[in-house]
């Protein structure tokens, strides 16, 4: 273990707390979780901390914002556990993960650009409310398509009580149209989901450009923070020596 764990400057659990906002408890649940490395104990079995400790402590907050509060506690732990293998493994996927994110952004965002115009609401609202073989029907396609996309989560019909059909509203039929141009535009099923998702949580095509926008500040936000993290920890490792 690092050389600050035997010297003699003593840390209360209040001194670690008071410097970063918790509270007593909050240190000794980060102990318990093996965030920070066990407490020494006087005579009387009070915990006692190092900076040794404060540095832990300050590289899990560092971790938190970039990689979450569960992957962090993952990272720390291995850390402690003198497992820094596992650690590197567990950066690596938060960094596939945020990866991963960037192109689903962008493909969501070349599926936007691609899109024709949709009809006005009132429009869509005449054709909402429809079975399966209506729909299918307008759009020029098969009913097993429509049930694929259903399958895929492209679309989301309810079931008719009493006869147990598929009932597409209009916001059935807007993702229904959605994927349709999509797919005629040649892009995969994989493809279109996020974007449908995307739609759906906007409320519509229109409000999703905003959202995307808030999506690029969040992931540079995630970066920078694994920046952030990334240097924290790499202190800490330091000072374990």
């Amino acid at each position: 273990m690092g050389r600050n764990l035997q010297n003699g400057e003593r840390l209360r659990p209040v001194d670690l707390a008071r410097g970063h906002g918790l509270s007593t408890q909050a240190v000794r649940n980060y102990e318990e979780a093996g965030i920070l490395p066990p407490a020494g104990r006087t005579a009387h079995g009070y915990r006692t901390y190092t900076p040794l400790h404060a540095r832990a402590l300050k590289a899990f907050l560092a971790l938190v914002p970039g990689h979450g509060h569960q992957t962090a506690t993952a990272i720390m732990r291995a850390v402690n556990e003198d497992a820094t293998e596992e650690a590197m493994r567990l950066i690596d996927e938060s960094h596939a993960q945020l990866l991963d994110d960037r192109r689903t952004l962008r493909a969501v965002e070349r599926a936007l650009r691609d899109l024709e115009p949709l009809p006005e609401p009132h429009e869509a609202a005449r054709s909402a409310g429809g079975f399966i073989g209506p729909l299918a029907g307008r759009l020029g396609i098969r009913p097993a398509t429509l049930r694929k996309w259903e399958r895929a989560g492209l679309v989301r019909p309810r079931r008719d009580p009493r006869t147990g059909y598929r009932v597409y509203d209009e916001t059935d039929v807007r993702d229904a149209r959605l994927a349709h141009q999509l797919r005629r535009g040649g892009y995969l099923l994989e493809q279109i989901a996020p974007l449908i998702a995307q739609v759906r949580a906007a409320g519509g095509p229109e409000p999703l450009e905003a959202t995307l926008r808030d999506w690029h500040g969040r992931l540079s936000e995630r970066g920078r923070a694994m920046l952030t993290g990334a240097a924290e920890l790499e202190a800490y490792l330091r000072e374990r020596g």
